[in-house]
This record gives structure tokens, sequence and C-alpha cells, in this order.
């Protein structure tokens, strides 16, 4: 049989995958679960990229390099854009399905903690929310242990002439990123003599931004619908979600600004 848009894309297969659970069912319930799997969609493609970024980096490919930053930063705005379309269901709207949700929750999304230790927000904290010895458990910490798009950027500015500190760039690949004062000194001599450099600087800087305005406008979309109500599957909700707000995942290049 000739290949055809359906089958190329497994439309079929595709359009079975929402299967509302609650009674009748509650309209709204259909638009969650599309959102949500176009989400992990997304974040499926943003590792996609990322892990291309990190190849890029790793080959000295700074053209091929931006164009991917580029890319998953227009892919963050689509991201935030949806929300907009998940806050057309009103507070009312979601608590007529949301008991049949059981102990599922977003907090649960293994490809949103992927897509955090690959960009370098390392801690083993997420690992214990997933089976000793599950799938979701191994591939989060081959994430874990694995370079992170901020290693791989210490290594590459290291080989363009960047006096990169060497607590910096031998840090733990399993570490959260520190602020680091001794190459916040080389990045801001590197601004003011490298604008090639500093343009792919700029570029994290529009990455780290974008992730925080996903996370804020996520935010206030739960406090809008649950206000501050534990979350499904026993999540904490909004109040941790409160707690992920403004924290950069490269705050050299935030320390810096007032120095510049």
């Amino acid at each position: 049989m000739d290949l055809t848009y359906a089958s190329y894309l497994r439309i079929p297969e595709l359009l079975t995958l929402q299967s509302p659970r609650s009674d009748g069912p509650e309209h709204d319930e259909h638009l969650f679960i599309v959102i949500h799997q176009v989400y992990e969609l997304w974040f499926r493609q943003e590792l996609h990229e990322t892990e291309q970024l990190v190849r890029l980096l790793d080959r000295d490919d700074q053209v091929g390099a931006e164009a991917t930053l580029v890319r998953m930063l227009t892919i963050l705005k689509t991201m935030v854009a949806q929300i907009d379309v998940l806050e057309t269901m009103t507070p009312v709207s979601f608590l007529s399905f949301r008991d049949f949700l059981a102990s599922s929750s977003g907090f649960q999304s293994v490809q949103f903690r992927e897509w955090e230790f690959l960009l370098g927000h390392k801690r083993p904290g997420p690992l214990k929310n997933y089976p000793k010895g599950s799938a979701e458990q191994a591939v989060l910490q081959r994430r874990l242990e694995s370079p992170s798009v901020w290693s791989t950027f210490l290594n590459y500015l290291s080989r363009h002439g960047v006096d990169v500190p060497d607590v910096a760039v031998s840090a733990p690949v399993t570490s959260p990123i520190e602020s680091c004062p001794g190459l916040q000194a080389s990045l801001i001599r590197m601004y003011h003599e490298e604008p090639r450099l500093r343009g792919l600087c700029e570029l994290l800087v529009d990455l780290d931004e974008g992730i925080q305005e996903w996370r804020y406008r996520h935010v206030k979309m739960v406090e809008r619908t649950i206000g501050f109500k534990q979350g499904t599957g026993g999540s904490p909700g909004a109040a941790y979600l409160r707690e992920t707000l403004f924290r950069p995942l490269f705050p050299d290049l935030w320390d810096i600004r007032t120095e510049l």
C-alpha cells in the first residue's frame, strides 16, 4: 500500500489515545488530555533539540548551535501559548472530572525532568518519585550522570579562549549549577571583547528566561484552576510550583548583568 499522510503520521493510532475516564464523559476532559499529550510531544522535541545542541557545541559548530537554540525558543513560545487554551477551562469544569485523575499528576512527567537534567538543573530528588528499578528512574539516572548543556557550553568557551576556572569546568556532572565568581570575571571580559561568543550567551539567557516564563504561566494557571489545593496525585500543587519560580538555570549569565 502506498504511503499516505495518515499512515506516515499514524493518525488512526494517534486519535485512539484520547480516552476520558469521567462519566459522560465530561466535555473538558478531552481538552485536558489533548493539551497534556501535546505538551509531552513538545517535551520530546525539546529533548531532541537539546541533545542536538550538545552535539553541535561539542563539534564547535556555533552557527548550528545558535540555530538550534532559536528553534528551542520558538517551541517554548508555543508551549506558553498553549496555556491560554487550557485557561479556557473553568475551575468548575476541571472539578467535574478531577477525581477521575486519581494518582496521576503532571508532577510525574519524566520527560520534563529529563529536560531539566539535560539543561543542568541536576538534583537526585525527582528520582524518588518513581518506583525503584523502574524504567523512569533508570532514564533519569542516566540523564543525571550525563553532561549537561551548561557543562558542554563551558568546555566550548574554554576551547575558544575564555579562561574558565577549573572549579567550574571540572565540577561533577551530577552537581547542580552554582554561581562561580571566577567564571563571572571571565564572562564579563568575554562580553566586552568577543561579540560572537556573547551572542551565544544571550541565546542561552533567552532560553533560561523562556523556561522561567513557562513556569510562571504554569503556576498561575494552576492557581487559577484549583487555588492552593493539593495537586492531583498528592503533589504539592501551586505551593511547590511557586518555589520553582525565578530560579535561573544559568546563574552566572544573570549575575554578570550588574557588572557589565
